[in-house]
């Protein structure tokens, strides 16, 4: 910006020229350190005379343009300012100075006085009140970008002797690239983002200087709002933003209001959670990982249906973890693949959060019925399978297995709605991910405990009275070991995935494990039993007769 020299010697037309002076104020210093600043980047010697300067000098000099150049250094500050600690320094600098230049723009009054003005740099608007002003409320005082309620006639009252007071609001277009949105120090990693400009509120030329209401600020949006973000209304204390004594009390897409005990010089800060890194062989790993999942999640459930079981077991739970599971995540695995398009739909995108929570509550409560099965099992070896017609019948054991976890999903749908719906179409990883998700999936990992631990008693005891039945003692063995095993793959390795933030290797592990539950549970109660194996080989055996004869039948023609 072009300086005009000549308006420097020439005083506001709104400010009372000191007639008690015998001699005028030197100029000089004030021009030369402006020439150097504009010209060199060395604003140090202005920034000294303006601290230095007097009310008489005030008066003879066009505040408002030493203002705005002063405001406008500190883009050639930030320019060659790199370490946060100079940052701060000329931040800080800058806020004296201008706070002391618009202090010197007040004027007493015996009623009420205001002012404002717009620069390039800041928009300043000036209320004062005297003794004799009538006004029961001063209006509000408002920028482009934002505006302040503050009770002042309260403090004019509260100012005993002058029965005056003044205030000065002040917006800066510029101050954010030196008073950064990264010094807001929190203990959570997140993207940091000013979602206001930054403003100052200040009671120039007034004794008691005590609120008597807090202050109310409107903040209008000047980025575009993240419904997922956190939004806080901070304050400018010596080296980072901070929130004490400040609170929001509302918002939406344009704007928020904050309330502040106190006045200083103020900001709203958005916090966004940071973007998965993208690894190109992760994502990889993961699409073959859980395709492979699939595939025997499928064969499991094709074994389960359509192989002949003995009638003494019981395979509804299982049946129902693959389903369950399957259908988890295939829906996760179509929804990365389609990520890009589908995240722009929140809608669409809460719903299948809400399903998946859903799917897999489902998957873990039908887990803790197949170890009450075998609890039940081990305490009735010889009557499993009258005990599960007279007390837990296949369609008993659906309605709980399906209707647990609909009736949490549902409960943490009207409770935390906002929670549905992340970046990755799952849930936010905040209050309602714990009560909703990790609450429920904690209590059934730790029930299973319990009942596996009990199940390991029973059984010691009850092995010591099947000594003659050696058959019986190793399937028994074989049946504990089956579910024990498909307990560590469906439980632990979730409690895995609690600890995989800072681990590149335990995430890999988690990913593996828990896609992987299908072919677990494959390889457990399919592969492993003697009887499905024998069905698998008739099987294999029909299928090499009927090519033969088609064969046959083609080499005829």
């Amino acid at each position: 910006m072009m300086l005009d020299w000549t308006v420097i010697l020439k005083p506001s037309s709104h400010m009372v020229t000191s007639t008690t002076s015998t001699s005028p104020p030197t100029i000089g210093p004030y021009i030369s350190a402006l020439e150097q600043c504009k010209t060199t980047g060395q604003c140090a010697d202005l920034l000294g005379q303006i601290e230095n300067m007097t009310e008489a000098e005030g008066h003879s000099i066009n505040l408002e343009n030493i203002l705005d150049a002063v405001l406008n250094a500190s883009e050639v500050s930030e320019s060659s300012a790199a370490e946060p600690n100079k940052l701060v320094s000329d931040g800080n600098r800058l806020l004296k100075v201008s706070k002391k230049l618009v202090s010197m723009m007040v004027k007493p009054t015996n009623t009420n006085y205001s002012t404002s003005f717009a620069l390039d740099t800041v928009e300043v608007e000036i209320f004062m009140v005297g003794p004799q002003t009538t006004l029961e409320k001063i209006p509000r005082l408002s920028t482009t970008n934002a505006s302040v309620d503050i009770d002042l006639i309260g403090i004019a009252k509260n100012n005993i002797e002058t029965k005056s007071a003044a205030v000065a609001f002040m917006s800066y277009s510029k101050m954010e690239n030196l008073l950064k949105p990264d010094f807001f120090n929190t203990p959570n990693d997140t993207i940091k983002t000013m979602m206001s400009t930054v403003i100052s509120a200040t009671l120039p030329k007034t004794t008691n200087t005590t609120l008597t209401k807090p202050v109310n600020f409107t903040f209008q949006h000047i980025r575009e709002f993240d419904p997922s973000g956190s939004l806080s209304c901070v304050y400018w204390n010596i080296s980072e933003w901070i929130v004490d004594g400040c609170s929001v009390l509302e918002t939406n897409s344009s704007f928020t209001v904050c309330s502040c005990v106190h006045l200083s010089t103020f900001t709203l800060i958005m916090q966004t959670s940071r973007p998965p890194e993208e690894d190109p062989l992760m994502d990889l790993l993961g699409l073959v990982c859980v395709t492979v999942g699939l595939v025997f999640f499928t064969l499991a459930l094709l074994t389960f249906v359509f192989c002949r079981w003995n009638t003494r077991v019981n395979n509804v739970a299982r049946i129902n973890i693959c389903i369950s599971l399957l259908l988890a995540h295939l829906l996760f695995l179509l929804t990365q693949q389609f990520l890009s398009v589908i995240q722009h739909q929140k809608v669409l995108c809460a719903m299948i959060s809400g399903l998946l929570h859903f799917l897999f509550l489902s998957g873990f409560v039908w887990m803790f019925i197949e170890a009450v099965l075998l609890y039940i099992c081990v305490k009735n070896l010889s009557q499993i399978s009258s005990i599960n017609g007279e007390v837990l019948s296949n369609r008993f054991l659906c309605v709980i297995g399906y209707l647990v976890a609909l009736v949490v999903a549902v409960v943490s749908a009207v409770v935390y709605p906002e929670d549905y719906g992340s970046e990755r179409c799952w849930i936010k990883m905040d209050r309602g991910f714990i009560s909703s998700f990790l609450g429920p999936v904690c209590m059934i990992l730790t029930a299973n405990i319990v009942i596996f631990t009990m199940i390991i008693i029973s059984l010691n005891s009850t092995l010591k009275n099947l000594n003659a039945e050696v058959s019986q003692m190793k399937k028994t063995k074989i049946m504990v070991f089956k579910t024990m095993a498909q307990f560590v793959v469906l439980g632990c390795s979730w409690i895995l995935g609690l600890f995989t933030n800072n681990s590149k290797v335990l995430e890999i592990f988690f990913l593996v494990l828990n896609s992987q539950q299908g072919t677990f549970i494959f390889l457990i109660y399919c592969v492993l039993n003697n009887e499905v194996r024998q069905q698998y080989r008739r099987f294999y055996r029909y299928l090499c007769h009927v090519k033969q004869q088609d064969y046959s039948i083609m080499f005829r023609k």
